[in-house]
């Protein structure tokens, strides 16, 4: 019996321990018996001044990290019980990963930023932030082989972060109605799953060449016929022509008016794995090879809130808001 509520968790099977964030901001520790009938306290992290939100435990540095509503992230050693250092971020944390070998932890938070910071033993600092979500993180994930990063949002869209390009490449991936809620990666086979409340399993293939969409251009008038756009008065009256709305184009990010714009395709190296917006010119540039999918989509049939892949066995664990468990083989589509 726990002293406050639970909030989050975190188990690691080599060494039997479970870590437990609490609602009063404690993380309590115990280990597991053998044969899993016992549960001995082991010791408690006074870490945060209110609800711990997540945990990620590190067995190769002893380091149990974790983030709470107070807007801290804090790390602390599992030897000593000691605190080593924290951080405050911008926003309350929604995702957490780490790297061992180059000791940087990403945070993820519902500002939709993602901060990176190089931890030492006993100070950290801060290596940068990025944004390109229009809403909060929902999920993290990385590949430590690849040293990229995909981060998950409430705006629907997946971004892959290439950070170990250093090139500050960033891929969207659109293939979801709804907030993605989880993320794992198969390095085996170099495939994403995402995961959305709308009940929907996406397997992305990351194994190819993708393109990085392109910045939507500014114009007061369309960049394709030169009409006008609403806002333009003087061309309007210039030109004696009615204002038009503007448009982008999704492939090359020219702004365009309606009719200019009036065809649909999918654009799955871009990430569009559903039909945009697309200029006219565009549109007859876009071949059938270029519109060949790079994902599966699967529905699951429930809102999922939880999800834990196992790589080994390519089992698939979904937890939803109608209070069911599903577990599903992956290996007919993740291998």
């Amino acid at each position: 019996m726990m002293p406050s509520p639970c909030s989050c968790m975190s188990f690691n099977p080599e060494t039997r321990r479970l870590s437990i964030g609490l609602d009063n901001g404690t993380i309590s520790e115990f280990i597991l018996s053998e044969d899993y009938n016992k549960m001995t306290p082991v010791k408690n992290y006074q870490a945060h001044q209110s609800r711990v939100t997540m945990i990620l435990f590190v067995l190769e540095l002893e380091w149990v990290l974790s983030t709470g509503q107070d807007k801290q992230f804090a790390w602390h050693c599992s030897e000593s019980g000691q605190r080593l250092g924290g951080y405050r971020t911008s926003a309350v944390a929604s995702g957490l990963q780490f790297d061992v070998e180059t000791r940087h932890v990403f945070i993820g938070d519902h500002s939709g930023q993602v901060t990176i910071l190089k931890l030492e033993q006993e100070n950290c600092s801060l290596v940068t932030t990025f944004r390109g979500h229009t809403g909060g993180v929902t999920a993290l994930c990385w590949d430590p082989v690849q040293r990229v990063l995909f981060s998950g949002s409430s705006d629907h869209s997946v971004i892959m972060w290439d950070i170990g390009g250093r090139k500050g490449t960033a891929i969207e991936l659109q293939g979801h109605n709804d907030r993605v809620q989880a993320l794992s990666y198969a390095q085996h086979t170099r495939q994403l799953i995402s995961c959305g409340g709308d009940g929907g399993i996406v397997v992305w293939n990351m194994d190819v060449e993708r393109q990085e969409t392109p910045e939507w251009l500014d114009s007061d008038s369309c960049q394709k016929c030169d009409q006008p756009f609403f806002w333009n008065f003087k061309q309007m009256w210039d030109s004696k022509k009615i204002g038009l709305r503007q448009h982008h184009c999704r492939k090359c990010g020219k702004a365009v008016c309606g009719k200019c714009s009036s065809k649909r395709s999918s654009i799955p190296l871009m990430g569009f794995e559903f039909e945009v917006r697309v200029c006219d010119s565009c549109h007859e540039a876009i071949t059938d090879e270029e519109r060949a999918p790079t994902a599966t989509f699967h529905d699951s049939k429930h809102n999922i809130v939880h999800v834990h892949f196992d790589p080994t066995r390519g089992w698939l664990l979904t937890s939803g808001t109608d209070k069911v468990i599903k577990l599903w083989d992956m290996t007919p589509v993740v291998s």
